[in-house]
């Protein structure tokens, strides 16, 4: 008889090993505990990349001015507001025709904000001889998260 209780007993062991695992409400805490750690760091992420993506557009805008300067120092103007920003990839078939423009243009294609947007371009500008600048987030004209050639130059040391 020892011999069968022995293999009983063995065999019960099996099952109750098998039906280990985690129960509901150590499931729970963990998700509980993951969700907390999700709140305190996920605010700070978003942060970083409203952050990053408005330094991107100052960056773009600086590489912006210093083509359209070199445009100004081949043609003695900048390209007019209707040529817009255009004028730096492709020779403008509006006046003022430039007279000296490279083969290859000044950029080889106009970048994107990084909101998906083009960058804009106003000459005579608002905020000095010419205005280059994003329409922000919000992509809404005029409005406090616009992002231009006066913000950069502000924020600069």
């Amino acid at each position: 008889m020892p011999l069968m209780e022995s293999k009983v007993s063995h065999i019960s062991k099996m099952r109750r090993s098998r039906q280990r695992g985690f129960t509901l409400l150590e499931i729970m805490v963990v998700i509980v505990i993951l969700g907390l750690l999700a709140s305190l760091t996920i605010p700070s992420l978003m942060g970083n990349k409203e952050k990053a993506d408005r330094q991107k557009a100052a960056s773009d805008i600086v590489a912006l001015e210093n083509a359209l300067d070199m445009y100004k120092l081949d043609n003695g103007r900048y390209p007019s507001a209707e040529q817009g920003l255009a004028a730096l990839v492709t020779r403008p078939a509006l006046a003022p025709i430039p007279r000296n423009y490279p083969e290859d243009g000044y950029i080889r294609r106009l970048p994107q904000d990084p909101w998906g947007q083009e960058y804009r371009l106003r000459n005579p500008g608002r905020h000095g001889k010419l205005d280059v600048f994003s329409l922000g987030p919000d992509g809404i004209a005029d409005t406090d998260d616009d992002i231009g050639n006066w913000v950069a130059d502000a924020d600069a040391p």
